[in-house]
């Protein structure tokens, strides 16, 4: 697998590019798989394909405080996104998966189980006193010495013919207060949630970004660099994500 370890200026340009990726793995025989990290300088907020920006994002404190809001086109739900966040995407063929390999259809959750058992088994070996697991659709908690069970990750994917992005968020020392300013209650909570407020939900890990990339590399066995990545599609891709 290519490690393409890059952030780019906009938020538009970094939503685009892991797009751009996916599109270019698809569009080459035996296309390249690709762990790609990054971190934006700056606050954003992004909705899911799905979300319902009235009712999940405070929109009008977002304007008033110039946090531009889009929407990406994968699903899942509306995150913020910001310095102390760790943001990964994975580009993967779908024979990794074994419904691919001639064992049925191809399900979303099987998608979902494989990447996320991949990035909890990096987390639990950054933090091995810890109980790192998957809930709900998409997101991977901690179990704190409190017993509480919070959320560090939520992620997202997009199902191609032959390969499939998967990206989320790692909060390692993101300040958690921005999540309640900017976002509203969404929707649909998942049931481990319990109802609780952004405050009470989410939690950054102990960890530090070197470890989380370096781990992430490993995992994922990314060690040779992406070089030529797609550099005008990501422009064209980035120029239709208008701020809402």
């Amino acid at each position: 697998m290519k490690l393409l370890n890059l952030t780019l200026e906009t938020p538009a340009e970094n939503l685009a590019l892991d797009e751009a990726l996916l599109e270019e793995a698809e569009s080459t025989e035996g296309g390249e798989e690709v762990l790609r990290l990054w971190e934006s300088p700056s606050d954003f907020a992004v909705l899911g394909r799905s979300s319902d920006l009235e009712q999940e994002v405070h929109v009008e404190r977002c304007r008033e405080e110039r946090v531009p809001i889009f929407r990406r086109r994968s699903g899942g739900g509306v995150v913020t996104v910001g310095p102390g966040s760790l943001m990964y995407a994975v580009v993967l063929r779908l024979d990794r998966l074994p419904a691919a390999r001639g064992e049925g259809l191809v399900s979303i959750d099987q998608a979902h189980e494989y990447v996320l058992s991949c990035v909890a088994s990096t987390v639990s070996s950054l933090l091995p006193d810890e109980t790192i697991s998957r809930d709900g659709t998409s997101d991977l908690i901690i179990q704190l010495s409190a017993g509480q069970r919070k959320k560090f990750s939520g992620n997202s994917l997009r199902i191609r013919r032959r390969h499939f992005l998967y990206h989320g968020t790692l909060l390692y020392d993101y300040d958690l207060a921005k999540i309640t300013r900017w976002l509203a209650r969404p929707k649909h909570m998942p049931e481990y949630r319990q109802e609780r407020s952004h405050a009470d939900f989410v939690a950054n890990l102990q960890v530090t970004r070197t470890e989380l990339e370096s781990s992430l590399i490993s995992t994922w066995n990314a060690e040779t660099p992406l070089s030529d990545w797609p550099r005008e599609r990501t422009q064209q891709l980035a120029s239709s994500y208008e701020a809402l």
